[in-house]
């Protein structure tokens, strides 16, 4: 016994390990994978600075986390072309955690989280992102969108967010107040990026837009002395050496809350981005579970260098594969482009005016929302689109992890209605030549599902079909689809109530495995022989007419 659970435990184990199946087709493909990493590298540059700003973690945890987490989540995760690194969803998450809690929270929130999603992977939860409704993603998607934009409006002004204010509301106040005399030079920054990153992909679409926009708009910062912007300042020209962050009971347990929700975000954001990856590129499925444990591990490994909670990024990993990306490869050369900036590069890039990343995160932010994606839900059913709207406005006004608990609990219920209002019961003639006495049988068929949410609509149509000539009902279950306790406590007491009247009920066509609940509710106690429990219609009927011919006589 204790062999076959080691041999469990081990052959569990190795779907977690990389392996050399991991880079098969490298020898064709090692060069479209050097290629796309590189593209997908200059890509994501300018993001991880944006997103570390924006997270108020600062633009050296960005860039170190592109680096460390996209590293260890390309060797170590479920999709051969994800990127990993920080995204707009974290950002928004963190900014008030590191508003409340302070920076010195972050590596500690970071590594609790890592440490949960690395949980979850193990013990197989990846596949429970099938369970979020379409609707619930596209408009956390769209508030998460709202959001970056909202964030970036205080560093396009030149000035910075009120302390403890959301970011709607600070976004409007720094609106309503702004000093126009100051606040037009970053607001010109912001309209030279975005129309440089507008009209680039015009011209070639191979032309990284943002990394180009960031450049040109630099150099004209920088040699016209027009524009009176603040840039992003010193940042570390090598990684810190890895630790462990310092462990405060009661500083853990302070942040538990917030490190739960980076986890859920980490989980569902990565799942999806890996999800949309195995559609888009011909190397195969994603593994779920492994996916789990190698982003766990990346924001893990993240803390400890310094860097902030990581997920899969879904432009990222869409460049990366339209870019020609097959392997693990790519993603890896994402990191080293990266690495190869902390250390030969810190110079230029603190140069870079703040407004400019703003610039930046707003264009991306509009990129994040298909506006044919949302006509389509807007134009599905009225449940759908009010699932959609109430996400959006949620993730916007009150918590992202809110808003998809929300959003999920609501498709639930128009779920659950939809089902409940498909459940019936219908009285059926009986099959054949009718003979004398038949009139005094009632046959019901229950349609679709009898649970919480119907069993009691159904109960009380079932209790007031037998009308007063009627003896004997005949309860057809073969085409129930569904049924719990609910369902089956209802159906022992319908029972329970037409025999007290003197109706006789027949069973007919009980499921295997209804049977069991049937029987431990006690619906067949109820009933007044066990020869009324019958497999057959024909047997049913046939026991009916007996009854009644016994009544006549």
């Amino acid at each position: 016994m204790s062999t076959n659970v080691l041999t469990g435990v081990l052959s569990r184990t190795a779907r977690f390990v990389p392996r050399r199946s991991d880079y098969a087709g490298l020898r064709r493909s090692w060069r479209a994978d050097v290629v796309a990493g590189i593209t997908v590298g200059v890509v994501a540059l300018p993001l991880a600075l944006a997103f570390g700003i924006s997270s108020g973690v600062g633009a050296a945890a960005g860039l170190i986390t592109a680096v460390v987490a996209g590293l260890v989540a390309a060797i170590f995760g479920g999709s051969h072309v994800q990127v990993s690194g920080p995204t707009g969803a974290m950002a928004v998450i963190l900014a008030p955690i590191v508003a409340e809690h302070g920076l010195s929270s972050i590596a500690v929130v970071t590594v609790l989280a890592g440490v949960l999603v690395l949980v979850a992977g193990v013990l197989g939860l990846g596949r429970a992102v099938t369970f979020i409704p379409w609707p619930v993603i596209e408009g956390f998607t769209l508030g998460i969108a709202a959001i970056i934009f909202l964030q970036q409006v205080p560093a396009a002004f030149g000035t910075v967010a009120p302390s403890g204010a959301r970011t709607l509301n600070a976004a409007v106040d720094v609106v309503v107040n702004a000093d126009w005399s100051t606040a037009w030079p970053a607001l010109a920054v912001v309209a030279m990026v975005a129309v440089i990153m507008l009209v680039l992909p015009r011209i070639h679409r191979s032309i990284p837009e943002s990394l180009t926009a960031v450049i040109v708009v630099t150099l004209i910062v920088h040699f016209t002395g027009l524009f009176d912007v603040a840039s992003i300042g010193e940042l570390p020209s090598s990684l810190p050496a890895p630790s462990i962050p310092h462990v405060d009971p009661a500083m853990v347990k302070s942040v538990l809350g917030a490190a739960v929700a980076i986890a859920a975000l980490a989980a569902i954001e990565s799942l999806l981005s890996a999800r949309v990856a195995a559609t888009m590129s011909p190397t195969g499925p994603y593994d779920p579970d492994r996916e789990l444990a190698g982003q766990g591990l990346a924001s893990v490994a993240s803390g400890m260098f310094g860097g902030m909670p990581a997920t899969g990024a879904i432009a990222r990993t869409a460049v990366n594969v339209r870019s020609g990306a097959r392997t693990r490869v790519a993603a890896i050369v994402h990191s080293l482009l990266l690495l190869g900036v902390v250390y030969l590069a810190t110079g230029p890039v603190s140069a870079i005016p703040l407004a400019a990343l703003a610039g930046v995160l707003m264009v991306t932010s509009f990129r994040m929302v298909s506006v044919g994606t949302v006509r389509a839900i807007l134009k599905s059913t009225r449940s759908d689109a009010l699932i959609f709207v109430v996400t959006a406005i949620i993730t916007v006004t009150l918590d992202l992890i809110e808003a998809v608990q929300i959003g999920i609990v609501v498709a639930a219920f128009f779920a659950l209605r939809q089902v409940a209002q498909r459940s019936s019961v219908t009285r059926e003639p009986l099959p054949g030549d009718p003979r004398p006495g038949d009139e005094r049988i009632a046959l019901l068929r229950l349609d679709g599902a009898m649970f919480f949410g119907a069993a009691e609509r159904i109960s009380t149509t079932i209790a007031d079909h037998p009308d007063e000539s009627v003896s004997v009902v005949i309860i057809r279950m073969s085409r129930l689809g569904m049924l719990d306790a609910t369902g089956a406590h209802s159906l022992a007491e319908i029972v329970t109530e037409l025999e007290n009247r003197g109706i006789t009920v027949i069973i007919k066509g009980v499921q295997p495995d209804h049977l069991e609940l049937l029987e431990g509710v006690g619906v067949f106690d109820s009933l007044r022989h066990d020869n009324h429990l019958v497999d057959t219609l024909d047997e049913a009927i046939a026991h009916a007419r007996s009854h009644v011919e016994r009544e006549r006589i």
